[in-house]
C-alpha cells in the first residue's frame, strides 16, 4: 500500500493541530489515534521514547495494547532502528529472526526513529496485517511526521525523568 501524495500535507497539518493543542504523551497518543483512523493500512500504530537504551511506549492506538511496553535497544525491529538510527520497513516480519511478535495478525512493519538533531529520542512504530503492507512512500511520510513530533517526544522524556 502506500500514502497518497496528496495525503500528506493535509495529514501533516492535522498532526501540527494535535501538536498545538495537546502536550506531552497526550499529544503523542492522539497523533497515533490520528494515523490509524487515517490510514486503513496502519493496523497498530506507537510511539516510543528512548530512555536510556530502552524504548518506552509513550502512545498507541490499534484494536489491542501490546505487551512490548518497554523494548531494549538491543531488541526487536524497533530495537534495531533505534540502535542504526536508521527507518526499518520489513515487507513481511516472517522473513526477520529478530521481528518480536506482538500481534499474530501483523505481516509487515515500519520504524522510523524520531531524532533531535542527529540523536535518536524515539521512534514511530507501524504494523500491518498484510505482507508488503508498507512502501518507500509510507516511510518517507513517517519519517516527515517524525520531524514534526519532536517537541512532545523531547518533553514526554523530560516529564517522564526523575528529578
Amino acid at each position: 500500500m502506500t500514502v497518497p501524495a496528496r495525503q500528506v500535507v493535509p495529514a501533516l497539518l492535522q498532526v501540527d493541530a494535535v501538536l498545538l493543542r495537546l502536550s506531552g504523551d497526550d499529544a503523542l497518543a492522539e497523533v497515533c489515534r490520528f494515523l490509524h483512523r487515517e490510514f486503513s493500512h496502519f493496523h497498530w500504530v506507537g510511539v516510543y521514547r528512548l530512555d536510556g537504551e530502552t524504548l518506552r511506549l509513550a502512545g498507541w492506538a490499534g484494536d489491542q495494547a501490546t505487551e512490548h511496553v518497554s523494548i531494549p535497544v538491543g531488541q526487536g525491529l524497533c530495537g534495531l532502528a533505534a540502535r542504526q538510527n536508521a527507518t526499518v520497513l520489513v515487507e513481511d516480519v516472517s522473513t526477520r529472526p529478530e521481528y518480536l511478535a506482538c500481534f499474530p495478525d501483523t505481516r509487515a512493519e515500519v520504524v522510523v526513529p524520531i531524532r533531535d538533531g542527529a540523536a535518536v529520542i524515539g521512534e514511530i512504530d507501524v504494523d500491518g496485517r498484510v505482507v508488503r503492507a508498507f512502501d518507500a512512500s509510507d516511510a518517507r511520510f513517517l519519517e516527515q511526521v517524525a520531524a514534526h513530533i519532536v517537541g512532545p517526544t523531547k518533553a514526554a522524556g523530560r516529564a517522564a525523568a526523575p528529578v
